[in-house]
């Protein structure tokens, strides 16, 4: 390069070779503005490596200046130093009559570089865990749950002023919501837009503002929600009341509330999906003679009958005794495990009539031992 020292390496700079075409050096300068614009990346030195990217761009990207770079080491022509400072980049050729910065910078910044002013937020949605019995699950039920939510400040209707002519268009915006921005590049002038920080994108501005929420236009209030169970609901189910969650601002559209159903452990029945498990007490007779049990369910009692002979820990099915399936005119079962009560405390007649009753089936009847009369026996 004629023995001239290159400060700076415009190539190494936007990523590409020295025979890159002008369209390579466009990619190149899109995927790193991308990276390294200011409004895009906070981190420290992105704005200083944002400018040298189009200082490269802005030499690279005009045959005259790239010609008199690659052959002197210098953008340097008559006075001109590339970069952002001075230079116009209105009389670049280059890339200044087709490159399209929107391209770049619509997914950032959702409307591209036109933008449009935010529109008031929807509320937030909120969630809240109750607890039923299974009860509620068969039969279905209404609830009552005590709230607190962000609600509209009714002092002021939601607009966050003391009164309506304390409402006043935001200087800071001129009643837009959003404020522009004009940045010179190396392909010409662009403009990006941002929500107006004064007022949040709202376009007023207060002279006074509402005692009650300070200007906020919600405050927070305790509601009283009536809940529908609706039968045969799930574990962990999840109901959604549309417009119950918080207030949106400016007069959104309010959040929705998710109630997360829990079901308590019943007592009584085990609960299997729709289906419903219980164990049920009977004694000896009852299974060795067979006949009819009252048997609980879920709404009073039921006859089951045992066959004579059925042995302990027999289920038996109830069919359509269990929970109704949700939205359907369904039901499932009930499963009855009978478990043979053996009689405690007997009198000295009931002992006997047990023996006589021993005698009658052949079976030999062992005095109980007590565990050292048997620990004793066995070391004789």
């Amino acid at each position: 390069m004629n023995g001239i020292m290159v400060t700076k390496d415009y190539y190494t700079i936007l990523g590409v070779d020295r025979n890159s075409t002008r369209e390579e050096i466009k990619k190149a300068y899109k995927r790193l503005a991308k990276r390294y614009h200011p409004d895009l990346n906070k981190e420290i030195g992105s704005a200083e490596k944002f400018k040298e990217i189009n200082e490269a761009a802005a030499v690279l990207g005009d045959e005259k200046k790239r010609s008199h770079y690659d052959q002197y080491g210098t953008a340097d022509m008559s006075g001109f130093q590339g970069g952002a400072g001075g230079f116009d980049f209105g009389d670049l050729g280059g890339f200044a009559g087709s490159f399209d910065f929107g391209d770049i910078f619509e997914s950032f910044f959702g409307q591209g570089i036109g933008g449009r002013r935010r529109g008031p937020q929807r509320g937030a949605d909120l969630r809240y865990d109750l607890e039923i019995e299974l009860e509620d699950v068969y039969n279905g039920a209404e609830k009552h749950i005590d709230l607190p939510r962000i609600d509209q400040c009714s002092e002021c209707d939601g607009t966050g002023a003391e009164s309506k002519s304390d409402i006043k268009t935001c200087d800071g915006c001129g009643g837009s919501g959003m404020v522009k921005r004009t940045q010179r590049t190396p392909f010409g002038l662009f403009q990006t837009q941002s929500t107006c920080r004064n007022c949040g994108g709202s376009g007023q501005t207060f002279k006074k503002v509402c005692p009650t929420c300070r200007g906020e236009g919600r405050t927070e209030k305790r509601h009283k929600i009536k809940v529908k169970i609706p039968r045969g609901i799930d574990e962990g189910n999840m109901l959604r009341m549309p417009g119950e969650g918080e207030a949106g601002d400016a007069g959104a559209r309010s959040g929705d509330l998710y109630i997360a159903v829990h079901i308590r452990p019943n007592n009584v029945f085990e609960r299997k999906s729709y289906d419903l498990y219980i164990e049920v007490p009977v004694s000896f007779l009852s299974v060795a003679l067979g006949g009819e049990i009252h048997v609980p369910t879920m709404d009073g009692k039921a006859k089951l009958v045992i066959p004579a002979g059925t042995q302990s820990n027999t289920l038996f099915r109830m069919k359509d005794k269990g929970l109704p399936v949700m939205g359907h005119d369904e039901h499932g079962d009930e499963y009855v495990k009978v478990v043979v009560h053996t009689p405690t405390n007997l009198t000295v007649k009931q002992k006997d009539l047990l023996k006589q009753l021993a005698s009658e089936f052949g079976e030999k009847i062992v005095p109980q031992q007590t565990f050292f009369e048997r620990l004793k026996k066995q070391f004789r």
